[in-house]
């Protein structure tokens, strides 16, 4: 039975609009804890506090966590309309004369992270060095609303439209095994009595699933891997033969192209933002940073 509170006189405060959006954003104590920078003791007290001088429930507890009411989206929307404006006057007063500077969240899968990113984000941090960076290498595309990151860089071909975003080139995928692998045939055998190294079922509707199980229906992988940076080690590596982006391997000596590129494979690089987050400088310079430096066709 859920609790029924008093309704006393208060005034909100924009710390106690930031503790709703952090609890809403971080999902749990230990979520919100992290975002503000306290620990669970603190932001459990905080919002019971707030709810009890509210009268109302902000948030429903659950096993899959704190889940808000009505009245916690509600607030937790005018806190980021607040953030929102906040981020406006800092960017207007960072305009004004003073350096870029901030914290700029990126996320992105592992293989666009190491295969595309790394080289070239040295060069935008000596470019810039008072914007510090957070990278979050995940399959799962961050709720942006959430602020979860500020920038996601993906490979769909077709973004959420409740984004915006920039496309950086195409993507181009082969089939690839090392020279190792190959060593072990006498002639190369056709690729249904290779070993296969595929995706897991947590990505069954990428690309590469959906060609092999057209193209090559009885094949078995030997291998599963929950990320495309994976199977591109596991073929550098010599267990048996995978798709893998033309970036990561086009280059390396060790492995060689046994078809390709494969248009089925084909996917676009995008590069998002939330609509209230688009217009920061740090992201706008992200922006254009990523448009004149990453080679993509």
């Amino acid at each position: 039975m859920k609790p029924i509170y008093a309704k006393t006189q208060t005034e909100l405060s924009y710390a106690d609009l930031e503790l709703v959006l952090a609890l809403v954003r971080g999902r749990s104590l230990g979520g919100a804890a992290e975002r503000l920078k306290v620990d669970t003791s603190t932001v459990f007290r905080s919002i019971k506090r707030l709810e009890k001088d509210l009268g109302e429930l902000l948030f429903d507890r659950s096993r899959n966590g704190y889940l808000p009411t009505e009245l916690g989206r509600e607030l937790a929307a005018h806190a980021e309309r607040i953030e929102s404006q906040l981020h406006e006057a800092r960017d207007a007063a960072f305009k004004s004369g003073g350096a870029p500077s901030g914290v700029l969240r990126i996320t992105t899968t592992d293989t666009i992270l190491n295969g595309l990113l790394m080289p070239l984000l040295p060069r935008f941090t000596a470019a810039y060095p008072g914007i510090d960076l957070e990278l979050i290498a995940t399959n799962a595309l961050a709720n942006l609303s959430q602020r979860d990151a500020d920038v996601a860089i993906r490979a769909t071909r077709k973004p959420p439209e409740h984004l915006v975003g920039s496309r950086l080139g195409t993507m181009q995928s082969a089939i690839y095994a090392s020279e190792s692998y190959l060593r072990r045939f006498d002639e190369v055998p056709p690729l249904e009595r290779m070993d296969w190294i595929a995706l897991d079922e947590s990505l069954a509707e990428h690309p590469s699933v959906k060609w092999r199980r057209q193209r090559l229906p009885k094949v078995v992988p030997r291998y599963r891997c929950n990320s495309v940076l994976s199977i591109t080690g596991c073929v550098v590596w010599g267990m048996g033969a995978g798709v893998a982006p033309l970036f990561l391997l086009k280059d390396n000596p060790a492995v060689r192209m046994l078809e390709g590129p494969v248009p089925e494979l084909e996917t676009d690089l995008w590069m998002l933002a939330h609509p209230d987050v688009r217009h920061l400088q740090r992201v706008k310079l992200l922006f254009d940073f990523m448009k004149d430096n990453l080679a993509l066709s």
